[in-house]
């Protein structure tokens, strides 16, 4: 069993068929306080806990005209509710419609000027928006007939050299050939908000901070027996699912855990002990360090360590519980939205970034049903439950610390010396940032121990030292980042700090990769 909260009452189900831009939907929509959740084209129905008002069909690689391309599921039509399809959710309501779409005729990337005809001018989709605007196309293939019989799809929008939008007149369907939920585009912001609230008829305003007396009524109902074990690392998560937990069930039934994994930061145990204790709340401490490095010895496959680490705490918990001899019916974690849809779990596109070590990275069988009250929010959102639960500032803002510590922050095997070489460096950056007032300016600052090696000189001598790269990047969820631009005179700083403080390390990078292509961890 695995117990979620129920999010919301009404909200929006965008089916996601591999966009690069899926996510941002989600994000465009959840800012504008409308909820939705992602699922794949292959659900034979969405299997959420909300009334879907509204479905949106993202775009996605994929062209109609090819044999083997997904297909619009049966359910959307029979749900009976309004749908919105863009780029390739627009080719899928054509031909399901009974219209064509062609190939390489109007092929348009980037900005484009859209024009709405008069018919676009009434539609409540387009509702005090300029006739004229900014919007951003990326498609090959463009409409060649719009479907007449049993039902007719007007042109709604038009640039120089496509059909941009389309609706239909007998059902609220709309088809848009752009992207409304990038920056690029004019009044995409609106645009959605129309779907959302005029068409689909949505009233309830989606808001992380009024989740707090739902999700305490809920977690009351559902967890009416039994004690929880927490996993919490200290970070913002877990913190805030174990506060949420301990407020709704009493600290009676709620035991917060730690487990020393020696993948941790440098004194990082006693610093969330203390911090957690200033909080009023009691945490246990688990030094497991020699059991994780014993089940991580030689390995080097990222996705390997993730799936060891998970299988591996799930044992130590399970242990924790039976020396207690206390009946720990339930495991907690501070599970996030973005968790699940990198892991390739819950209905989001079916491709797997990295196993998060809370989510795919679990072992199949579990001794504990798993509550994860946090599962359908994106890390901003839990920053504002987390001020409603009366966290300190301080906890909520700190820098994101991976589940399986700086076993992904170091490529290759694990090695106790390289750890603690590791521990320091990224000590001495984050130290830095504090000491230079940079901390709260970027979402999140590390660093990772390369498996290279590369001459330097010493003293007038060789050396053939160990190398580091930092790593800091500004975030809103996660999803998507871009490199924090750090001054070049802090970062040398840092790098001769940490030269000359740990040996053996001669050379110092720093990543200027954003996410995407990279993602924010190294592994």
């Amino acid at each position: 069993m695995q117990w979620t909260s129920t999010p919301h009452s009404e909200g929006l189900v965008i089916v996601d068929y591999g966009s690069q831009y899926t996510l941002l939907i989600a994000r465009r929509l959840r800012e504008l306080e409308v909820y939705c959740e992602i699922i794949a084209p292959a659900a034979a129905a969405p299997q959420v806990a909300f009334h879907v008002k509204g479905v949106i069909l993202s775009g996605g690689p994929d062209t109609v005209l090819e044999e083997g391309c997904r297909e619009l599921p049966a359910w959307v039509m029979e749900a009976n509710v309004p749908v919105l399809g863009i780029c390739y959710g627009l080719q899928l309501l054509v031909r399901h419609f009974g219209g064509t779409i062609r190939s390489g005729t109007a092929r348009e990337y980037g900005k484009a000027t859209l024009l709405l005809t008069e018919q676009g001018q009434a539609s409540p989709l387009w509702q005090g928006i300029a006739a004229r605007h900014e919007v951003w196309m990326s498609h090959g293939d463009d409409i060649a007939q719009l479907p007449t019989t049993p039902h007719t799809f007007e042109v709604m929008a038009r640039t120089h050299r496509s059909i941009a939008a389309i609706a239909c007149r007998e059902a609220p369907y709309f088809g848009l050939q752009y992207h409304p939920e990038v920056q690029h585009t004019q009044f995409g912001r609106e645009l959605l908000t129309h779907f959302a609230r005029t068409v689909c008829g949505l009233t309830a305003a989606w808001n992380p901070g009024s989740l707090r007396s739902s999700l305490l009524s809920s977690l009351r109902t559902c967890l009416d027996a039994g004690r929880v074990l927490v996993a919490c690392s200290g970070g913002v998560d877990s913190t805030v699912a174990l506060v949420l937990l301990s407020e709704a069930l009493g600290p009676e039934r709620v035991q917060g855990v730690l487990v020393d994994t020696g993948l941790l930061r440098w004194q990082e145990a006693q610093r969330i002990e203390a911090l957690l204790g200033s909080m009023g709340i009691t945490l246990d401490v688990l030094m497991e360090k020699n059991r994780f490095y014993a089940q991580l010895q030689g390995i080097t496959d990222p996705e390997q360590k993730r799936k060891i680490i998970g299988s591996t705490f799930i044992e130590v918990f399970a242990q924790y519980a039976q020396q207690h001899r206390c009946d720990f019916r339930y495991l907690a974690q501070g599970t996030l939205y973005s968790d699940v849809i990198e892991s390739g779990i819950g209905g989001a596109a079916p491709q797997v970034i990295k196993t998060h070590h809370n989510v795919g990275g679990l072992p199949d069988v579990v001794p504990f049903e798993l509550v994860e009250p946090l599962r359908y929010l994106f890390k901003d959102e839990v920053r504002v439950l987390g001020k409603e639960l009366g966290i300190p500032h301080d906890v909520l803002w700190q820098h994101p610390f991976p589940g399986p510590g700086l076993g992904v922050r170091m490529p290759g095997a694990i090695d106790e010396e390289r750890v603690k070489i590791l521990q320091r460096a990224d000590a001495i950056f984050i130290q830095a940032l504090h000491d230079s007032g940079l901390y709260d300016e970027v979402w999140q600052a590390f660093a990772v121990l390369l498996p290279v090696r590369s001459v330097g000189v010493m003293g007038d001598g060789r050396t053939y030292g160990e190398v580091l790269s930092l790593r800091a990047v500004c975030a809103t969820d996660a999803m998507t980042a871009q490199v924090a631009q750090l001054p070049l005179d802090f970062l040398t700083d840092v790098a001769e700090k940490i030269v000359s403080q740990l040996p053996g390390v001669n050379r110092v990078l720093y990543d200027v990769t954003t996410k995407p292509p990279a993602t924010i961890e190294w592994e």
